[in-house]
């Protein structure tokens, strides 16, 4: 259970974060990559790491000398050079303009297979990146030979932009690298937050509780998006809701503020509908007569929610319901209270309790919304 202070800040440390165990933070990250299948193996690894960066780079070292030995994938490269032969096509203006034909060369423009995509690169700079960041000599070692190794096999050290990352898609045929690739991708945008953003420097205590929260917010949308479907549940991540505005100045929509909710799940055959609301922090707040009180805020966000959405046309959005889902903190907590017609929940999950205790509680709240 996390303590009142971990709210805010959350600190690496022993097999810890927070007072979350590593285990159960590569359980977040698994659902919120939607790398669920790799979901038991590797566990070696994760009961080892000192802390979740170190987790990291310990699989990223394991997925990328795993890669190297069974063949690291290739891909086409566009390139332009001057042979002393045709390859490819020929860049006529550029053959002619510089009189290529009569030194006995040509222009050529040709694909290139090669070890040195967007994807490689990325896993190479992931590597390097590591290397400084963790703390075990060993394993920064073992970070800097395997970066070095994608080095010989011809991959670029710089880390490729987003747009190339964009455009080097994963296929059926790349499963091998979807974890590779995915960690590399967690090592900038979660555990080197301030890199991309341009922001300043962030504390570790900072970059562990930013990646706690985003990690825990995420997978329990992913959780509910793969355990769900298959009873009839439609499920909905990120959607923005609208407002039923009726009539409005000319500058309002400008400054009036969107709504998104986290997850809306549908169920057509019983006409149902919940919204749930991820929050990873303290399900309690106080007020000047009481010490422990909901904090009002999340009632009022999620009543919204809720209300903004009725329409006579549209059966469900009548009687939706909602949900917020909070780690422990001051202690479980399972209460429904019905406003206007809509029950609101409050509901914690123990991100102390063994992994398999905390898919179980996930799973345990789909009987309770009337899966059938």
């Amino acid at each position: 259970m996390l303590t009142a202070a971990s709210e805010q800040s959350v600190s690496a440390e022993g097999r810890l974060i927070g007072r979350i165990p590593v285990r159960n933070i590569w359980l977040l990250f698994l659902y919120a990559s939607n790398l669920a299948r790799f979901h038991g193996q590797h566990m070696a690894e994760v009961e080892d790491a000192p802390d979740f960066p170190s987790l990291v780079a310990r699989l990223l070292c394991y997925a990328v000398d795993r890669r190297l030995r069974r063949n690291l994938s290739r891909g086409y490269q566009s390139r332009e050079a001057v042979l002393p032969r045709v390859r490819g096509r020929i860049d006529v203006l550029k053959t002619y303009s510089h009189d290529l034909l009569n030194k006995g060369m040509i222009a050529c423009r040709f694909e290139e297979f090669t070890f040195d995509t967007p994807r490689n690169r990325l896993v190479r700079a992931a590597l390097d990146a590591m290397t400084a960041r963790v703390d075990d000599a060993v394993l920064s070692h073992e970070c800097a030979r395997l970066a070095g190794d994608l080095g010989r096999q011809g991959v670029g050290g710089v880390k490729p932009s987003r747009a190339e990352m964009s455009a080097d898609r994963m296929g059926r045929h790349d499963a091998d690298d979807l974890l590779m690739v995915t960690l590399a991708r967690l090592v900038f945008d979660l555990l080197l937050p301030s890199e991309d953003q341009g922001s300043h420097a962030m504390r570790r205590v900072e970059k562990d509780a930013v990646l706690v929260r985003q990690l825990f917010e995420k997978a329990i949308g992913n959780f509910y998006a793969a355990e769900l479907p298959v009873v009839g549940w439609k499920v909905l991540q990120g959607k923005r809701l609208s407002w039923q505005i009726e009539d409005a100045t000319a500058g309002i929509a400008a400054i009036l503020p969107g709504m998104t909710a986290d997850i809306i799940l549908d169920h057509a055959l019983q006409d149902r509908r919940v919204v749930i609301d991820t929050k990873f922090t303290s399900v309690f707040g106080t007020s000047q007569h009481r010490e422990t009180v909901l904090k009002s805020g999340y009632i009022y966000q999620l009543y919204t929610y809720l209300r903004s959405q009725e329409r006579l046309e549209d059966s469900r959005s009548l009687t939706a319901s909602g949900m917020f889902i909070h780690p422990s903190v001051d202690g479980d907590v399972d209460e429904t209270v019905r406003i206007q017609g809509h029950d609101i929940r409050f509901v914690t999950v123990d991100l102390m309790l063994p992994t398999a205790s905390i898919i179980a509680r996930l799973r345990a709240l789909i009987p309770l919304l009337q899966v059938q």
